[in-house]
């Protein structure tokens, strides 16, 4: 309970920000967090928030300071005071300083000040890199001798801030999102534009979480039963902070990732734990309500456009014009509401070889194709320039210089193939050897069933030929940058086409 009720006290530090006067105390508090342990007394606060355009006396400035000391935002500072008079001492007698609790406080209103009603861009790079530092610490974790302590301590510390910032980055963008679709006020124009926003920009976001979430989730499998020691083993290198600190009693928060409660909540957001969904499935959620919301709202705008809405008080409106005028300016209204013109007769000829009589009906007669040119704009004159033929010798280049690109990198792959082919399980492939061999596998089992012998390919390009043969009992374990292939009952030959007599 005492925990509970020294928490809420916490909260105190906020006070500043709701009371009447806290346009003063927000320049009090800047004042304070312009520079590392600002050092004021009430004078000096007067002196420069009165340059700045404030009126503020030096007993209203020390009543202000007061307040916030007991609020919990400032300190009675205990620096040294050098005065050469007695006025000047009674001046400069108390001093202040903010508190950690009111620099975190003003930093985090400061922050709040600048991004509000704007979308924040979601740091999507930073997932990427998340991915792969998690797979750094999972090899180091599992190498003979175990971790370095400095060199994994560093991994651990960027790959969590790259979390957090990625994490936060993707709430605010959501939570802005969320507060544009509630809008009933959208016009056309806002809507095309959130539309892409949402389809493209949103789509994007959600693949690539959809992409890297199952490779974060195996390597944190592969961290997790060696995250106490992996802790055990970075605290122990060293830690100045820490130890100073738990020589005086005092408490320190450590820096993220150094902590089992924050590979928890890394953990969480990608897995379900504890009957809560993750992050991810969460982002899902959102994405699919943010789509109704865009639903909603478009048929709101098709309702609102003139489909489907009663007309019934222009059209009373109309009547009374109607009503109150004589038979030709009645017919003029009639006609300009309704668009009922007269008809226009078009001499077009029909198809030569479809005999029509000339006294057959318009409704049941085939209709005549109109050109565009004369049924907007009257004559069939063709408008502008002809296009003229486009040069398109940079994409065929750019295309060619492409397909040799991936030809050198398949022959490439192909030569590493054939330098591991004694024992492709004691290797590690690259992912361009990978894909090529998964290419030769599928090749070879579309042209036989190696459980009646053995099925082969050759790709004379690469000048590699590739034989499955059946091996009941056996297991093969493909390894690869990209990830691991594991197939039962199968054996995998490679050769160059030169030494099988292939022709």
């Amino acid at each position: 309970m005492g925990a509970r009720i020294e928490e809420l006290d916490r909260l105190d530090g906020y006070t500043y920000l709701t009371v009447p006067e806290r346009s003063t105390y927000l320049a009090i508090m800047r004042l304070f967090a312009g520079s590392l342990m600002t050092d004021l007394s009430a004078q000096e606060v007067a002196d420069a928030l009165n340059g700045n355009g404030e009126q503020l006396t030096v007993d209203t400035a020390a009543d202000r300071l007061g307040r916030l000391v007991s609020w919990g935002n400032l300190l009675p500072s205990s620096h040294a005071v050098r005065v050469k008079s007695i006025a000047e001492y009674h001046r400069a007698r108390s001093r202040y300083q903010l508190s950690p609790l009111g620099e975190r406080i003003q930093r985090q209103v400061d922050e709040m000040l600048a991004s509000a009603d704007s979308a924040r861009e979601i740091s999507r790079e930073l997932l990427g890199l998340v991915a792969a530092g998690l797979a750094r610490v999972a090899e180091q974790v599992e190498r003979p001798g175990g971790p370095d302590p400095a060199q994994t301590r560093d991994v651990v510390v960027t790959t969590f801030a790259q979390f957090w910032q990625f994490r936060d980055s993707v709430r605010d963008f959501y939570a802005y999102l969320g507060q544009v679709l509630a809008r009933y006020d959208l016009d056309a124009g806002e809507y095309a534009g959130f539309k892409n926003l949402l389809l493209d920009y949103v789509e994007s976001i959600t693949e690539e979480v959809v992409l890297l979430a199952p490779r974060i989730e195996r390597d944190l499998d592969r961290i997790w039963p060696q995250l106490p020691a992996l802790l055990a083993r970075i605290d122990a290198d060293g830690d100045g902070l820490v130890e100073a600190a738990e020589a005086v009693g005092v408490t320190v928060q450590r820096t993220r990732g150094r902590e089992v409660a924050d590979w928890e909540a890394l953990r969480a957001w990608f897995r379900d734990t504890d009957g809560r969904r993750s992050e991810v499935g969460q982002l899902r959620d959102a994405t699919l309500r943010a789509l109704q919301s865009l639903l909603a709202n478009a048929k709101r705008m098709i309702r609102s456009s003139g489909h489907g809405v009663s007309r019934r008080r222009d059209l009373l409106r109309l009547a009374g014009w109607l009503d109150g005028t004589d038979a030709d300016t009645a017919a003029d209204l009639f006609t300009a509401a309704f668009g009922l013109y007269g008809a226009r007769h078009v001499g077009i000829a029909g198809d030569p070889e479809a005999v029509v009589p000339a006294t057959e009906s318009w409704w049941p007669a085939p209709a005549v194709t109109v050109p565009v040119s004369l049924r907007e704009r009257g004559n069939r004159a063709p408008r502008g320039r002809p296009t003229g033929v486009v040069d398109r010798s940079e994409q065929q280049a750019m295309l060619l210089a492409e397909a040799a690109a991936t030809q050198r990198a398949r022959v490439t792959a192909a030569g590493e193939l054939l330098s591991a082919a004694a024992d492709l399980s004691a290797v590690r492939l690259s992912a361009s050897a990978m894909s090529l061999l998964l290419e030769l596998l599928a090749q070879a089992l579309g042209a036989g069933d190696p459980a009646f012998g053995s099925a082969a390919t050759l790709s004379m390009d690469l000048g590699l030929r590739c034989e499955v043969v059946g091996k009941p009992g056996a297991t093969l374990v493909l390894r690869s940058a990209s990830g691991d292939f594991t197939a039962d009952g199968l054996s995998i030959r490679l050769a160059p086409v030169e030494a099988t007599g292939d022709g």
